[in-house]
C-alpha cells in the first residue's frame, strides 16, 4: 500500500512541475508576443512620455513602447541613416519637414522620403522662455534685459546648438533684439548645449547665467521663467508627429499617435505647459 501511495505522489509531483512548465511557456509566449513600438521624441518629451507610456502599455498589455529621446536634429539624422523607428515626434516643423517627401525643395532640399505623410499631425503646442539659475544672481528682468546684457559682455547664456530647434528658436530671438551671435559667442559670453536637457543641465547647475528652454523643460527642472517669447520673437512652437514609411508596426504606431490626440493623454501634457495647436 505504501508503494502504491508512492507511486501516486510521484505522479502527482511530476504532473505539477508539468504543469508549472505549461504556465512558463505561456508566459514567455505572452512577453514574446508583445509588439514593439519604437517613438523617436524631442527630449522636451522625456517626462511627459514616458508617464504616458505607463498607463498607455497598462491599458495595451500586448503593446511595449521604446523610446529614443534626443534633439530633433540628432533624431532626424538617425532616421535618415535607416535607424529602426515606427513614430517621429519632433519639437519643430523644419525637421519634420526635412523627412517629408510632399514638402517643397526649399523645405526638404534632398528631397528625402521617410514619413507618411498622410499621418502627420501637429500634435503639440510648446512656448520658449527665459531661465535663470536658483536665486538669479544677475538679477536679468526679461528677454529684453538679457539681450543688453548679452551685447554689453555681462552675463553668460546657454542655448541650444543650431541644429537644434530650441536653438534655432533662440537664434529668432537674439536677431529679433539685434544681438550678434557669432560676436558673443566668441567673446564667450553664450555656450552651447547639444539639446535642451543639457541647456537646462547647465542653467540648473549655475554653468551660465541664463538659458533659453522649453516651459515644459523648465516645469519639470522646477526653473521658475523670468519671460516668455512671443510668436513675434521666434514664431509658433509646434510639435509634428508622423508615422515612418518604413514603421514595422504601423497599427501599433497609429493606435499610439491616436491616443497622443485624446483627452487622458492631452492632460497629461497640458500639466506641464504643452498644449493644444490653436
Amino acid at each position: 500500500m505504501k508503494w502504491k501511495q508512492l507511486i501516486i505522489g510521484m505522479a502527482a509531483m511530476v504532473c505539477t512541475v508539468a504543469l508549472a512548465g505549461c504556465s512558463g511557456n505561456r508566459a514567455e509566449e505572452k512577453t514574446a508576443a508583445k509588439t514593439k513600438v519604437t517613438v523617436f521624441a524631442a527630449a522636451s518629451m522625456t517626462e511627459t512620455l514616458s508617464q504616458i507610456a505607463k498607463t498607455y502599455e497598462q491599458e495595451h498589455p500586448d503593446v511595449e513602447l521604446v523610446f529614443n529621446f534626443d534633439s530633433s536634429g540628432t533624431l532626424k539624422k538617425q532616421i535618415q541613416n535607416g535607424a529602426d523607428c515606427d513614430l517621429f515626434i519632433s519639437a519643430a516643423q523644419k525637421q519634420m519637414n526635412q523627412l517629408d517627401k510632399t514638402k517643397s525643395q526649399q523645405a526638404n532640399p534632398d528631397q528625402l522620403d521617410f514619413i507618411d505623410s498622410s499621418t502627420r499631425v501637429n500634435l503639440l503646442e510648446n512656448k520658449v522662455v527665459l531661465v535663470a539659475p536658483e536665486g538669479n544672481p544677475k538679477q536679468i528682468q526679461n528677454f529684453r534685459d538679457m539681450a543688453q546684457q548679452l551685447t554689453n559682455g555681462s552675463v553668460r547664456l546657454v542655448m541650444g546648438n543650431s541644429d537644434v530647434p530650441v536653438g534655432q528658436y533662440t537664434q529668432k530671438i537674439l536677431s529679433f533684439y539685434g544681438v550678434d551671435e557669432q560676436s558673443a559667442a566668441q567673446h564667450g559670453n553664450i555656450t552651447y548645449g547639444s539639446n535642451v536637457k543639457e541647456v537646462t543641465t547647465q542653467v540648473r547647475e549655475g554653468s551660465a547665467d541664463c538659458g533659453v528652454i522649453y516651459c515644459t523643460d523648465a516645469f519639470s527642472a522646477k526653473l521658475t521663467p523670468l519671460d516668455q517669447a512671443t510668436p513675434d520673437m521666434c514664431g509658433q512652437v509646434i510639435y509634428p508627429a508622423a508615422l515612418l514609411k518604413n514603421s514595422r508596426h504601423p497599427e501599433e504606431a497609429r493606435a499610439f499617435l491616436q491616443y497622443l490626440q485624446g483627452d487622458e493623454a492631452m492632460a497629461v501634457f497640458e500639466s506641464v505647459g504643452f498644449s493644444r495647436v490653436s
